[in-house]
């Protein structure tokens, strides 16, 4: 009986190992962002950019029901997610971006499918087994509960937790609100702020066909909002155009500082991410901590501190943030994909340099690209040129790279 030589089980071993690590490489990545106009970006040039290469699963539903949308809002987006798309590509990466964003959303409104009611936003998220997931919430729905602030901290903890069981589990639902917060209608009424007819209401949530214990979930942190700090004036939007005009009312202030109301999100942020894998559900990957990278860009003096303050327009610095304080500029804008390309990759942002092709396309100064990158490494903690791919890759990397090293070694011996 003839045996097989040992060149040729170390060919039969090594030749699956490396098809299969050459496919696993070839398989892309899906990230899908699910969101509001934090994520698609309110205005342009950062709402329609690189739209051609991020699917726009929302797109279909405004034409179909374009009630609530608003007209300076047109589709495709692009946003947040099209300036991350575009550093994956420089990076070498191959990510199928997509983006489930809708004006105001909450991610309970998400979930329910209730922003509005014949958008199926839900839906966008069972469509398929997803690698990456990002969640971002209504900008305040997270804060600690104030008296004319619409804030909700138990709908974001709840819905943080049931959106990512519905990721990694996809078990059918049906439950009422008052099951999950307070444990009666009374009392899930005084802590959400909603009628007990709401919190006694049976919510039936079909299974997630596509549900994956594989997908990794990321909170995306928003940031600390001017127009809710010692703001001197509120603001109007046009409807139809969405240009931003000052009034003579002083704004209501909720927060002494920037500082202190980034800090109660992160803690928030933080709080929702430690309940949602507190049941074994797999849990959230990670927080981008997009917020805090707003805080380390003021606090070295790399953006405008004060969004209203005289000079803030001609200090030579750029501003985070839109003409409505709460929305940010496109600086802020690349600034929150810098960050959510370090967290989701585990690559540095600042590895992306001075030829950076998104800030080149939406305006944005060598200069200032430069500093924002280092902004956000330092925030992910990166030590300057100290890259590090995303886990999945360098363990395909290691893969690959041994089994050619060990039919090297073997093929030496035998000669």
């Amino acid at each position: 009986m003839n045996r097989p030589s040992a060149r040729a089980t170390l060919r039969a071993l090594a030749l699956p190992a490396l098809l299969a690590c050459a496919a696993a490489q070839a398989e892309p990545i899906s990230v899908l962002f699910v969101g509001n106009s934090y994520t698609f970006g309110r205005v342009n040039p950062v709402m329609s950019y690189n739209a051609a290469n991020v699917t726009d699963l929302t797109a279909s539903m405004a034409q179909a029901s374009p009630t609530g949308s608003n007209l300076f809002e047109p589709h495709p987006w692009g946003g947040v997610a099209g300036i991350f798309k575009q550093f994956t590509v420089q990076a070498g990466l191959d990510y199928q971006v997509s983006l489930s964003t809708r004006n105001a959303a909450s991610l309970r409104g998400h979930f329910l499918n209730s922003n509005p009611a014949n958008w199926d936003l839900r839906g966008n998220i069972a469509s398929q087994a997803w690698s990456k997931v990002v969640l971002q919430e209504q900008s305040d729905e997270p804060l600690t509960k104030q008296t004319g602030l619409a804030s909700n901290p138990a709908y974001f903890n709840t819905y943080v937790n049931l959106i990512e069981n519905y990721i990694h589990q996809g078990q059918a639902l049906a439950y009422r609100e008052r099951d999950l917060i307070g444990g009666t209608n009374a009392a899930c009424a005084a802590i959400t702020g909603a009628s007990t007819g709401t919190c006694s209401n049976l919510r039936e949530i079909p299974a997630n066909l596509n549900a994956s214990a594989d997908t990794e979930v990321y909170l995306y942190q928003t940031w600390a909002r001017p127009n809710l700090v010692n703001a001197p004036f509120t603001t109007v939007t046009d409807p139809i155009t969405g240009n931003v005009s000052f009034t003579d009312t002083p704004a209501t202030s909720f927060y002494a500082s920037l500082q202190d109301m980034a800090a109660d999100l992160k803690a928030a942020y933080a709080q929702a991410a430690q309940d949602a894998g507190a049941d074994e559900s797999g849990g959230v990957t990670a927080v981008a901590p997009v917020g805090d990278a707003f805080m380390r860009a003021l606090a070295m003096g790399v953006a405008t501190a004060n969004h209203y303050a005289p000079d803030a327009a001609t200090d030579g610095l750029p501003d985070l943030w839109w003409d409505d304080g709460t929305h940010a500029s496109l600086y802020g804008s690349y600034l929150s994909a810098l960050t959510l390309f370090g967290t989701l990759t585990g690559l540095d942002p600042a590895s992306l340099g001075a030829a950076e092709i998104a800030a080149r396309d939406l305006g944005i100064s060598t200069r200032d690209a430069l500093a924002l990158q280092r902004v956000a490494s330092l925030e992910l903690g990166f030590a300057p040129g100290n890259e590090v791919p995303e886990p999945s890759v360098l363990a395909l990397w290691l893969a690959a790279g041994g089994a050619v090293l060990g039919l090297r070694r073997r093929r030496a011996r035998g000669r």
